[in-house]
């Protein structure tokens, strides 16, 4: 057989491979076959997904294992030499490599657009005349501006632990640029890499290299919170071993290398308090800060003299949300990103989850409230006249039934999908907490019963609550099941496995925002978690139709007097609280654990509603009505934008994908063996029951079938109520076939289903519920028709009845 013949793997296999290998370079540790560039964007639709198909580069070529050098995009024999160019060069630049190469298996075809190995753009060579792995490596450095000297350290490779575990892509083009950035002498970069992506492993990653070099020898971890410290101890960071410390208050030992702290850990108040002063200004040469939009991004902040003490450092700043105000800059500071890598991309790639988003409206949000003359509170207190609109509510007005509201629909929507899935709650506040932590208690008694940790209030005052954070975020433990926060738990909190994000907060800041909906973005195959749903009270992801949610941050900070724009190597104020980080300080302590303050009671660093030094005036009112006026269900599409769709035309739309027409659905009910199964198969595209039921219900002003509900909205049909349906079935001639006993059976059972619906009587246990009880066991009742087969039938002609006409 001819070349013609081959597929493109045996072309690979019988002529690329051992072209690769003729020209230097070693199979196993310098050629990367069928490299992963992307895992395939998992799409969502009602509660199924399905992931794109993975992309794959054929071979990547590396100097040594996880630096690559060049690309090479493989075709059959039936495609011309230069088919694959495009697709090597799309692959090429998001390895950041300058080297594609396309192969049909009759040659190569070079493209070296920056003259470093060939003098033309592009060079068709035979088999025998690709470059080796020297040639090409002596092309990158020059590519990216390295020296001799620089070898060193960017050919110190990677951890490897033998585990097969590398970084991905992105992972390795990060440490690669900023390992090269450093070896060139830069001394001040950014890393902006979305949360889930993996900042911590690529720190790690990129300090080992640096570390194991000498070219730095003495390393400071910085954070904000304990938790994250700790995480990264134990987890990423535990290959440093024996040569890594954790800084605390009570001792400061000097004899390791690599150091992890909490910026609270090491500054403080006073002059002796600042534990960073007892190591010289030299000491460290490589300061990484962790979650730099935070603690670090202020130039008026406490912790900003770190970085001034250790300026002769080079400093690292890790974020997932650059920050950039008038008054704030990550990029003033650190530079312009030496490597961004987006939710967006993430997504786009699989590595990432999507989100499903489902914006409720409540009536008092969009038409606000407002107290009649002279009225009071529970309390007595006689509420300010004027209009009181979501910004007040939970602040300054406290509308109880709006809480219940929301617990119900949080409660409602968990009973629809999975119960046990984790969910973090976003409230207004602590004080919003607690209420709410209350009510989704008094909605979900049987599963509290079952666990009290079902619900957990986890807090920056409760430290109860925060002691339970470990468990929340550990994929094995299946209590608590719902988190209520306010701050604690924006930032910082690996939740993998986290399904469901409640926002019922005020959220007026992008990089809060971002960081709220990065708890929900990573994947864990393990435990079926490929996407998450936003359900949103307070209109807080319109913030996703932003520029700026995913684009590039718009520097408009303007320096102060005390703080010239300087040289970057120079320049430093990049430390303190950040508006959004109100927990994340700490008054320093004796203890070796730092442990995160309490909150402010009012939310998100503000002042309390009264204004400095005013007591808070906060009304509580409870004979308020609050209903839901609409809900919508939005899904992200293929370029990252949100497509909305209202709840009717989102069930219309999916239930004529199953049954095209009327006609179609009514015989699929009419043959099912159980009418619950159709509503399970439907269910499981996102038809929300309880949400249609109360869409008819309005209009029928009782409680309608789920058959109505979809007959009404989707076929434009009349409906009727359950009550009505049972009322037509007892006038029918269907119960003169009975007497007796049996009759007496039907009559219940028709009952029962006026009240609860037609599930119920499909299932055989009603027999043992009030009033069938009394009537007789249930062998018994079912010998009253013939035994339990024809007591079934008589249930399906039952159902007939019901849905006749």
């Amino acid at each position: 057989m001819g070349k013609q013949g081959l597929s493109e793997r045996d072309i690979c296999t019988k002529y690329i491979t051992p072209a690769i290998q003729q020209a230097g370079w070693d199979i196993q540790t310098q050629v990367r076959e069928e490299y992963s560039v992307s895992d395939g964007r998992i799409m969502v639709r009602g509660r199924l997904h399905t992931r794109a198909r993975p992309r794959r580069a054929d071979y990547v070529l590396c100097f040594q294992r996880n630096q690559p050098i060049a690309v090479i995009e493989a075709k059959d024999a039936g495609h011309s030499l230069s088919h694959g160019m495009q697709q090597a060069q799309a692959y090429a630049e998001k390895l950041d490599v300058p080297f594609a190469i396309s192969s049909n298996g009759s040659g190569f075809l070079f493209a070296d657009p920056h003259g470093l190995v060939f003098d033309q753009a592009e060079t068709e060579l035979t088999l025998d005349e690709l470059p080796g792995p020297e040639v090409l490596w002596c092309g990158y450095r020059r590519w990216k501006g390295l020296d001799d000297e620089t070898r060193p350290v960017v050919e110190q490779p990677f951890y490897d632990d033998g585990s097969g575990r590398a970084p991905r892509y992105y992972q390795m083009v990060a440490i690669n640029r900023t390992v090269e950035a450093i070896a060139r002498g830069q001394n001040r970069l950014l890393l902006v890499m979305a949360t889930g992506t993996g900042k911590t492993y690529t720190a790690f990653q990129l300090i080992w290299r640096l570390w194991k070099s000498r070219r730095k020898q003495r390393i400071l971890f910085l954070a904000d919170r304990n938790i994250l410290v700790d995480q990264t101890k134990s987890g990423d960071f535990r290959p440093f071993g024996a040569a890594m410390t954790k800084i605390t208050k009570r001792k400061v030992e000097k004899s390791f290398e690599i150091y992890l702290s909490l910026y609270q850990a090491v500054t403080g108040s006073e002059e002796e308090q600042n534990i960073y002063r007892q190591f010289s200004p030299d000491f460290f040469d490589l300061v990484v800060i962790d979650e730099c939009h935070r603690g670090s991004a202020a130039e008026d902040s406490a912790w900003r003299s770190i970085l001034e003490y250790f300026n002769g450092a080079t400093h690292i700043g890790l974020t997932a949300t650059p920050k950039e105000t008038t008054e704030v800059s990550n990029i003033h500071y650190f530079g312009e990103p030496i490597y961004t890598y987006s939710l967006k991309q993430g997504i786009d790639d699989g590595y990432l989850a999507p989100y499903k988003v489902i914006r409720v409206d409540l009536d008092r949000d969009l038409q606000g409230w407002r107290p009649n003359e002279g009225q009071t509170d529970i309390h007595g207190e006689l509420i300010e006249d004027r209009i009181y609109n979501q910004r007040d509510f939970d602040r300054n007005l406290i509308l109880t039934q709006r809480t219940k509201r929301v617990a119900r629909t949080v409660t409602d929507y968990l009973a629809q999908t999975d119960p046990m899935q984790k969910t973090i709650v976003f409230c207004e506040n602590i004080d919003h907490a607690k209420w709410m932590r209350k009510e989704l208690v008094n909605l979900n008694p049987q599963q509290v019963a079952r666990n009290h940790k079902y619900i957990m209030r986890i807090t920056g005052d409760e430290q109860v609550g925060k002691a339970e954070l470990d468990h929340f975020i550990d994929p094995e433990e299946p209590y608590p099941v719902i988190a209520v926060t306010s701050k604690l738990m924006t930032t910082g909190v690996d939740a993998r496995t986290c399904k469901l994000i409640v926002l019922d907060q005020n959220i007026r800041s992008m990089t809060e925002f971002k960081q709220i909906i990065g708890r929900g973005t990573r994947i864990d195959e393990a435990h079926n978690k490929f996407w998450f749903t936003i359900l949103d009270f307070r209109k807080a992801t319109e913030l996703f139709a932003d520029p700026k949610f995913d684009g590039d941050p718009e520097k408009v900070y303007v320096p102060t007097d005390n703080d010239p724009l300087l040289p970057p190597d120079n320049e430093d104020d990049d430390t303190g609280n950040s508006d959004d980080s109100s927990e994340g300080g700490s008054n320093p302590s004796d203890d070796d654990t730092i442990v995160d303050p309490p909150e402010s009671p009012y939310g998100g660093g503000d002042e309390p509603p009264g204004g400095v030094g005013e007591s808070p005036s906060k009304y509580i009112v409870d004979d308020v009505s609050v209903s839901v006026l609409g809900q919508r269900v939005q899904y992200l599409g293929p370029d990252g934008k949100l497509i909305t769709e209202e709840l009717t035309d989102y069930t219309q739309k999916t239930v004529k994908a199953h049954y095209a027409t009327l006609n179609d659905f009514l015989r699929r009910w009419e043959e099912s063996e159980r009418k619950q199964a159709v509503l399970d198969e439907l269910a499981e595209q996102g038809v929300f029951w309880e949400e249609l039921m109360a869409e008819v219900e309005k209009h029928l002003g009782d409680a309608p079938d789920p058959f109505d509900a979809i007959v009404h909205i989707v076929y434009d049909q009349p409906a009727l109520t359950r009550r009505q349906r049972a009322t037509k079935a007892r006038q029918s001639d269907y119960f003169t076939r009975f007497e007796g006993q049996a009759r007496a059976v039907l009559d219940a059972l028709l009952d029962k289903y006026a009240d609860s619906g037609v599930t119920i009587i499909e299932d055989t246990k009603v027999l043992n519920l009030a009033p069938l009880d009394q009537l007789g066991t249930p062998v018994e009742l079912a010998q009253a028709f013939g035994g339990k087969s024809a007591y079934q039938q008589a249930v399906k002609g039952l159902e007939a009845r019901i849905y006749a006409g």
